[in-house]
């Protein structure tokens, strides 16, 4: 897969990611600010706070992110179309929502998908795009595939391959995976795990749009000082 390293092609994949169960007040602000000043895609922000974000990043390119069903995924798929409806009317524009985990394990897939469908089908109505998270570390790669396959048929924007918070994040070996199994038109986002500049360009001539980052101002300044090198 092309791909030419520049400042954009790295920043403008980066979901900054503000979810840490300590971070408050003052930190999730400079948070916010700090994504606008560094150019970011996003930042995912708890859902208390989406109302924050969205004043503090008006009129900025950085969308205003947060999660649903978090980092779990076993609310009731009522809940989940709450939360994302709660989001949206607080000025969030983008949905990272956790599957019910124990049912992919359990193959109750047909439960998996009307998950999944119902807050798809409320984000878009919300005019958001919804991210839908794996959480790998606790799936072998046939429910990985058949999962990737259920959210390209409910028309999904992205599918990820982690909450941060499980025993493992992402990996090389599963953003190769459902670059593969995912169709075209559904994006791919790695979180957690990927810590350094190296494997954020890595994982983006792996084909990953998006990239969970909290490391982003260490990120993005190494990235600069690498571009000015001769």
């Amino acid at each position: 897969m092309s791909f030419t390293l520049t400042y954009d092609a790295i920043a403008r994949r980066i979901d900054h990611s503000l979810l840490s169960p300590t971070l408050g007040g003052a930190e999730l602000e400079e948070g916010c600010r700090l994504a606008a000043r560094y150019g970011v895609a996003s930042v995912c922000i708890k859902p208390y706070a989406v109302s924050l974000a969205a004043r503090l990043l008006g009129g900025s390119d950085v969308a205003v992110g947060t999660t649903v069903g978090f980092p779990h995924g076993g609310h009731a798929t009522a809940v989940k179309v709450a939360e994302a409806r709660q989001a949206m009317a607080d000025g969030a524009t983008e949905l990272d929502m956790v599957i019910n985990i124990g049912q992919a394990i359990a193959g109750e897939w047909d439960a998996v998908a009307a998950d999944i469908d119902a807050v798809t089908r409320a984000a878009h109505d919300g005019g958001a795009i919804v991210k839908v998270i794996f959480e790998n570390c606790y799936l072998n790669d046939e429910q990985k595939v058949r999962l990737c396959r259920i959210c390209g048929e409910l028309r999904a924007d992205y599918v990820k391959t982690s909450t941060g918070y499980g025993t493992g994040g992402a990996t090389f070996d599963d953003l190769r995976l459902m670059r593969r199994a995912a169709p075209a038109h559904v994006q791919l986002k790695a979180a957690g795990g990927l810590r350094t500049l190296d494997a954020l360009i890595e994982a983006a001539q792996l084909g990953c749009d998006r990239i969970g980052a909290s490391r982003t101002a260490e990120i993005l300044e190494e990235l600069q000082a690498r571009l000015r090198s001769p």
